[in-house]
């Protein structure tokens, strides 16, 4: 998944460098398919959803703003991610505040991936009793 996503922003590199050049709207940016979730990495373990969602409120309308936490601890694992409504809005945010501070640490600001999910381990179980014809 990681590779087409690189592979999807080179396209978009390229392509866009191309039309601006050209003047032209290609068919590509017509049917883009960029995301509106940004991961939001290196962030102060005193950042909460509420001060995420203030420092990037300036580039658009936000679905939602979540630090990730510890479930034992509830302490913040120190990244999070932003849901923009708009892919322009998610593409501006990520311009503006990637390198930038937030809260005093430098926070790297990239489009989310979607992880993929392991399979669980079977353990064979299912329960039961067997073959019910013996009983």
């Amino acid at each position: 998944m990681a590779f087409y996503n690189k592979v999807g922003t080179m396209l978009r590199h390229s392509i866009s460098a191309q039309s601006s050049l050209s003047g032209q709207t290609s068919m590509f940016n017509a049917i883009r398919c960029m995301s509106t979730r940004l991961f939001i990495g290196g962030l102060s373990y005193g950042t909460d959803d509420q001060s995420l969602k203030d420092a990037f409120s300036n580039y658009g309308d936000i679905e939602f703003a979540r630090v990730i936490v510890d479930r034992e601890t509830g302490k913040s694992k120190g990244f999070g991610f932003v849901n923009y409504h708009s892919e322009e809005s998610a593409s501006s945010a990520l311009s503006a505040m990637d390198g930038q501070e937030l809260n005093g640490r430098s926070i790297r600001v990239s489009y989310a991936q979607e992880r993929e999910r392991a399979p669980r381990p079977s353990y064979g179980g299912g329960g039961g009793y067997g073959n019910r014809e013996e009983y």
